[in-house]
């Protein structure tokens, strides 16, 4: 009888935080677009949320750093702005980024500065050439087109990407849609790392205090260091039920990660949509940090039991579309708050 009524209470809760949320008035936003620093700032009710990053010296397009209601950082600043006792791991996690492993044998995910020049042949750019639509209001607008291209810049893919920004009281919200055309045949070979990467501040990661070795498909190994500073303290929560380490390689509709960052308690979820492909995608979730959508990891995630590959033939397209909701506060994001945003997101 006590454990039903805390279930009650709890419902009763996480409904009245819902129709709290939805009662508060959305709060302006405001686009600034500067061509020259290749940038543009997106701020919400008056405070800077993200930038969309488009340098010629980073290897892919972000939106970095991502910031909750309250002002908190939660993208890790390592390598662009890095901050005392941020891990130095993977390069070429900054901020939240869309790409992949394998397309049409080209590394797009790994490449970074940290990549030899002799080796830079076996990695993809993915480089900005036009900002299509950059307009504020209720619900900030953000469009851009950008090449998929080799080392000598010959395009495989053209990518078009909108944004909307917007956010209500202490939630942020991103709905990412990005169509990519094929120039050429093109063939997303099943592999890891992809599609959708978030990389998180310290504090979201879980705790460890084990070193961790994770290799890559070149062979490349990569160390990610414990930690003793008790900062990290994250763990993850998916549709499917999935608790920490245990979500990773796991189908989910969506996926949240929470954790404790200075007095309130923030969240980030991803939602995945239905005309995704191999929806519901699986989750590339590490406990190190990274809060990946892969919904073509599908090889290694099944322990090879079956594979997804995703083929285009020359003027053939295909869509993804993703939420990104950023929470802070005493309670944050419920799983049946999630679940009624993902049913009204499997809408749009």
């Amino acid at each position: 009888m006590i454990n039903r009524f805390k279930k009650l209470g709890l419902v009763v809760g996480l409904t009245a935080l819902t129709s709290a949320v939805s009662a508060q008035k959305s709060e302006p936003v405001k686009i600034v677009s500067s061509v020259k620093e290749h940038k543009v700032d997106v701020f919400v009710g008056g405070k800077l949320f993200t930038s969309f990053l488009y340098p010629d010296s980073l290897e892919k397009p972000v939106l970095y750093p991502l910031y909750a209601a309250n002002g908190t950082v939660v993208t890790r600043g390592f390598p662009l702005e890095p901050k005392p006792g941020d891990p130095t791991d993977h390069p070429h996690h900054i901020g939240l980024w869309f790409n992949f492993e394998n397309l049409n044998g080209l590394d797009f995910w790994n490449n970074s500065y940290a990549i030899p020049k002799d080796k830079k042949n076996l990695y993809g750019w993915i480089r900005t050439d036009h900002i299509l639509k950059a307009a504020g209001g209720t619900i900030g607008v953000l469009a851009y087109h950008a090449n998929w291209t080799n080392q000598q810049k010959e395009v495989l893919l053209e990518e078009t990407t909108s944004f909307e920004f917007s956010g209500k009281g202490s939630q942020r919200i991103i709905d990412r849609v990005t169509t990519l055309k094929a120039d050429v045949d093109a063939v997303f070979n099943d592999a890891k790392d992809g599609m959708l990467g978030l990389r998180l501040a310290h504090e979201l990661q879980m705790p460890t205090t084990e070193d961790q070795k994770f290799t890559d498909d070149k062979g490349n190994v990569t160390i990610v260091k414990g930690g003793t500073d008790k900062l990290a303290n994250g763990n993850y929560l998916t549709s499917a039920g999935k608790t920490g380490n245990d979500a990773w390689s796991t189908r989910g509709v969506w996926c949240k990660v929470f954790g404790k960052m200075g007095a309130d308690s923030v969240s980030i979820a991803i939602i995945d949509h239905p005309g995704n492909p191999n929806y519901p995608t699986f989750w590339h979730a590490r406990g190190y940090g990274l809060f990946a959508a892969n919904p073509l990891g599908e090889k290694i995630f099944t322990n090879g039991k079956s594979a997804k590959n995703l083929s285009l033939k020359k003027g053939e397209s295909v869509t993804f579309r993703y939420r990104i909701i950023i929470n802070n506060g005493e309670q944050t994001i419920g799983a049946i708050q999630l679940n009624e945003i993902a049913k009204d997101f499997a809408k749009k």
